[in-house]
């Protein structure tokens, strides 16, 4: 059996490796590819720019293909250039016998606010990243002539037992902003929903897809917690009172719950005051939580057909962790919002 795995060196790619090299068969050819290089055999590869090494000939009996941008901030030819490209180079060594197994987003599908939008640009979705995934998913489908399965994680956490994982991006910028005091306020519904996936679940979802029988027709795995999924309230107050362990034990004073603020009354009367005052520094913590915020705030959750249990456990574990890799960010003094000139601005 060869397997090709892309994006080997990404959060999801680690630890889809780790799995595979300890769950397949014996006598499987594992194949990883990705564009820097990392511990391990390693081919090197910018997809959708540069030439396929002569080591990724085919024929291949599964392409696992989690390689990504999953950056938020991606123009529409930025997002096409990092992730529609790279697709297409990679089905290019795809036969009609191999079985593509692609890691796209939740976001793809569920209900988007009206206020999450950006404009005609991303065509009804929040942002390129979303749009990209879009379109990769009905390349992949349509275009591909054998089985493909997606797989559909939401924000992606920690593993569920530690809250290990690779690399803190996405959603970990939210846990020092709560530290800092740059996230001075939350922005959105405290009941709205909040969807996440540990890595360790997502990782398994991959591996039973590659290793076990392809699909007749094209099948979507969707990790969620649907009903159970978290509220924005329990999202940020786990993620308070997990930082306040680390703090108490350490000795730190604990951070406060930031007061929550809805989605419109901070576009139209808050924001617009806030920016003539704030920092650069503040100014651009604010961006980033804005593109944040529509994520936690789902007025539906996710139909999960792989449902997660207890996302408030999983939670608590990847904070835990984040609190024992960032100690100074965790245990910092707070800095609360002032006045650019006041004298102690962030």
């Amino acid at each position: 059996m060869r397997i090709l795995l892309t994006g080997a060196t990404g959060i999801v790619g680690t630890e889809v490796t780790d799995r595979l090299r300890t769950t397949a068969p014996r006598g499987t050819d594992l194949v990883r590819t990705a564009r820097r290089h990392a511990p391990g055999p390693l081919v090197r590869w910018d997809m959708g720019a540069a030439a396929v090494p002569p080591e990724l000939a085919g024929p291949w009996d599964v392409i696992v293909h989690t390689a990504a941008s999953t950056r938020w901030t991606l123009s529409r030819t930025e997002a096409a250039d990092a992730n529609i490209r790279p697709l297409r180079a990679v089905l290019e060594l795809a036969g009609p016998g191999t079985h593509v197994v692609h890691v796209s987003t939740a976001y793809v599908g569920g209900v988007r606010n009206p206020e999450d939008l950006r404009g005609p640009e991303f065509e009804g979705y929040r942002n390129g990243y979303e749009w990209s995934k879009a379109v990769c998913e009905e390349i992949v489908t349509t275009e591909h002539r054998g089985p493909v399965t997606l797989i559909r994680p939401p924000l992606i956490m920690g593993n569920r037992a530690d809250g290990r994982i690779s690399r803190f991006s996405g959603p970990y910028t939210l846990f020092p902003a709560l530290v800092s005091g740059l996230a001075a306020v939350v922005v959105g519904d405290p009941d709205g929903y909040a969807e996440i996936s540990p890595l360790d679940e997502v990782a398994d979802a991959i591996v039973a897809a590659a290793l076990g029988p392809a699909p007749d027709a094209p099948r979507t795995e969707t990790l969620a917690a649907g009903a159970a999924a978290l509220r924005l309230s329990d999202l940020v107050g786990i993620s308070c009172a997990t930082v306040n362990e680390v703090r108490t034990a350490h000795g730190a004073v604990p951070i406060a719950v930031p007061p929550t603020v809805s989605t419109d009354s901070w576009n139209r009367f808050f924001l617009p005051m806030a920016r003539q005052w704030l920092s650069p520094v503040q100014q651009q913590a604010v961006d980033l939580l804005a593109m944040f915020q529509s994520y936690t705030s789902m007025t539906e959750p996710f139909s999960p057909t792989r449902p997660v249990r207890d996302p408030g456990e999983v939670m608590a574990a990847s904070v835990r962790h984040w609190a024992r890799s960032r100690p100074r960010q965790a245990l910092a003094s707070p800095s609360p919002w002032t006045l650019v000139g006041s004298g102690d601005g962030a």
